[in-house]
């Protein structure tokens, strides 16, 4: 049985539909992504879900209850927000206890509780600190300490490092998982940021325009993804428009042969990781560089072709075998490619 279930979930804001008819299962102890442009209706399921929005129709379900009509504080659900969300005139601590103390715990087991969370997150010289007297990254552990101290079943996360700097958000990411997986949440984890949709999940859902177009393990969505939305949105693609040739292949140049499913002259979209293009190919098409972007342990290379502009990356090391304004050999690895029919959905 699922931990959360959504079934047929719409809502809309005057003319504009934020959730269409979505529908989606977090097994017990699954920390699930979701991922997508702005506004494209991943923290309005998740505050439905929290009981902080209502849906105009469809049913959520926690376990074996039905939710809908719950309010937030009947659905035994804990979240940690963007803006952390801390009492400033309360301790550390305190923050952690609130929860407890609003649902009438002993003073004991509040007590040993709070002393477990703050053992959990790492922090237990703060106790007694403020939150003006935390950093960023020490705020949002004690948020996540405060939302998971009452045991809830669900654990909700909305773009909870998005205000962090780039060191304490990839460390945090990896504390947020750890403790997932160490207390056994289920977890709706909302975010924009690929890199950490990925590292993060068990599986991952994109969304846009309030559907959801897929839903997947990491290597899935990323390495082969089902839907067209998908592979432009996720990992930097080049996306070329095509047609199938009278071979039953798309080719581009003398850079890639891949095989296409549909009748000669159909139109396609031809999806092509950065990490797909091999350099100094032996076939391959003529091409330049147009433009070298560092990128700490990769390099990402803008490459000018007669056919058009395609994006490469390669290890930092080999940096200085391809200076900005050097001619390459460029050929595709079609294992690594996927191509979709234009005009449609997938």
């Amino acid at each position: 049985m699922p931990e959360v279930r959504v079934e047929h979930l719409r809502k809309t804001f005057g003319h504009t539909a934020a959730l269409g008819n979505i529908s989606l299962n977090i097994s017990d102890g699954e920390l699930l992504a979701l991922l997508g442009p702005s506004g494209c209706g991943k923290t309005t399921l998740l505050r439905c879900i929290a009981g902080l929005t209502r849906p105009d129709s469809g049913s959520i379900f926690l376990g074996h209850r039905d939710v809908t009509e719950n309010p937030s504080r009947a659905r035994d659900v804990g979240m940690v927000f963007q803006s952390y969300a801390l009492f400033p005139t309360m301790t550390a601590a305190e923050n952690i206890g609130f929860p407890l103390e609003a649902r009438q715990w002993p003073r004991s087991a509040a007590a040993e509780r709070i002393s477990e969370m703050l053992a959990l997150i790492g922090l237990e010289h703060i106790a007694e600190r403020y939150p003006h007297e935390l950093s960023g990254g020490q705020q949002q552990r004690v948020a996540l300490a405060r939302a998971l101290a009452g045991k809830p079943k669900v654990l909700l996360l909305d773009e909870p490092l998005s205000a962090l700097d780039a060191l304490t958000r990839t460390t945090l990411r990896d504390e947020i998982r750890r403790i997932q997986l160490k207390v056994g949440m289920t977890a709706l984890y909302v975010t924009h940021d690929q890199a950490e949709a990925l590292a993060v999940a068990d599986r991952v859902g994109v969304m846009d325009h309030g559907r959801l177009i897929e839903v997947g393990t990491p290597a899935d969505v990323y390495l082969r993804p089902k839907h067209r939305f998908t592979a432009g949105f996720l990992g930097g693609r080049t996306m070329l428009t095509l047609a199938v040739g009278s071979d039953n292949r798309v080719r581009w140049g003398d850079a890639l042969a891949v095989s296409a499913p549909w009748p000669p002259g159909t139109p396609v979209i031809v999806a092509i990781t950065p990490e797909a293009v091999r350099l100094d190919a032996v076939n391959g098409m003529a091409g330049q560089i147009a433009l070298v972007s560092f990128r700490g342990a990769t390099i990402r290379l803008q490459i000018e072709t007669k056919l058009g502009e395609i994006a490469a990356e390669i290890p930092s090391s080999e940096a200085e075998r391809y200076p900005g304004g050097s001619a390459v050999s460029v050929a595709i690895a079609p294992e690594l490619v996927q191509v979709y029919r234009a005009g449609s959905d997938d």
